[in-house]
């Protein structure tokens, strides 16, 4: 079992930034792929951006590139992603995920597919 926890969502003006925090606890070892997901109302769950945490190879949706970086720290218990110049259409839930690299197809790296723990969501809004 994996256990995650976000934190950090928020209200930001657009071209502000945040970062938010997921808390890694339980058999981590066992989950070597992890993600952010993003939901709005109405709209289906996306994928963000999703790291392998061994070899730190790293994907982001083409909405988000060169705005949003993931990351994790040393010792795997926190995964981050880091918010630039948000936009109001970035307003959406945000959920971290955690899945298995063996599993993962290069050509869709942000498939819900790949993913079977969830934490329980941090709320992002960007309005002026």
């Amino acid at each position: 079992q994996v256990q995650l926890m976000e934190s950090g969502g928020g209200s930001v003006q657009p071209g502000g930034s945040l970062r938010l925090s997921c808390a890694v606890s339980g058999y981590k070892t066992s989950r070597n792929y992890m993600g952010w997901f993003r939901q709005a109302p109405g709209e289906e769950r996306e994928g963000v951006a999703a790291i392998y945490t061994i070899g730190r190879n790293t994907f982001y949706a083409d909405s988000v590139k060169g705005r949003f970086t993931i990351s994790q720290d040393a010792s795997r218990d926190t995964l981050y992603l880091q918010m630039n110049s948000l936009k109001p259409e970035d307003t959406a839930m945000y959920y971290c995920a955690a899945g298995t690299w063996a599993l993962v197809g290069l050509d869709t790296p942000l498939a819900r597919r790949y993913f079977d723990y969830w934490g329980q969501g941090t709320q992002v809004t960007v309005s002026s």
